[in-house]
């Protein structure tokens, strides 16, 4: 039974922090009015007939904090690369020097800093719902064992654990989102 129940926490456990890791991902993605690299990471480019990531077929540097700078490993990408980031609708304008591409990050009104703090609060609540269905399939395992002969007050410790990681990460969530909103909203 012990077994059985280690297996059920690192599983809880295991689930909790795939959650945490994909929120860190999607807060990486939304914009602060700086520029960052990791605002591209969703960018594809027509690479040889096939759909390629921008890091893979360039250098994305940020010379200053509203600036990105994307340097082809082959010039002859320069258009593809413009183009596949008009088409993927970040609201970026590209500018192409024949060498490199610029891109220069406007400043954020304070409508879109709003809208994307919403984003972040719902991103933050998607990582609740997926915390909290772990601590649901947890409990659901622990109910299944205490069907099993596992005695009531080893339930009831297992339950708590269980409770009380879900607690944690819940409480992760929300310093991450709240990090990312302050981090929106600074001017």
């Amino acid at each position: 039974m012990e077994e059985e129940l280690e297996m059920i926490f690192d599983m809880a456990k295991e689930q909790m922090d795939a959650s945490i890791d994909h929120l860190k991902r999607e807060l990486l993605k939304i914009r602060t009015g700086r520029a960052n690299p990791v605002m591209l990471s969703s960018v594809m480019v027509e690479y040889y007939g096939s759909k390629t990531p921008l890091n893979q077929v360039s250098n994305v540097t940020t010379p200053d904090a509203h600036t990105l700078m994307i340097q082809p490993f082959e010039k002859s990408l320069l258009q593809e690369i413009e183009k596949a980031i008009i088409n993927s609708n970040l609201g970026l304008n590209p500018q192409n020097n024949g060498e490199m591409v610029i891109i220069n990050v406007p400043m954020l009104t304070e409508d879109r800093r709003r809208d994307l703090a919403k984003q972040a609060k719902a991103e933050g609540e998607h990582a609740k719902v997926s915390v909290r269905n772990a601590r649901h399939d947890a409990m659901h395992e622990i109910k299944k064992l205490k069907d099993n002969h596992l005695s009531e007050d080893a339930a009831r410790d297992a339950e708590d654990e269980i409770q009380k990681d879900t607690n944690n990460f819940t409480k992760m969530v929300d310093d991450l989102v709240a990090e990312k909103e302050a981090e929106i909203m600074k001017v």
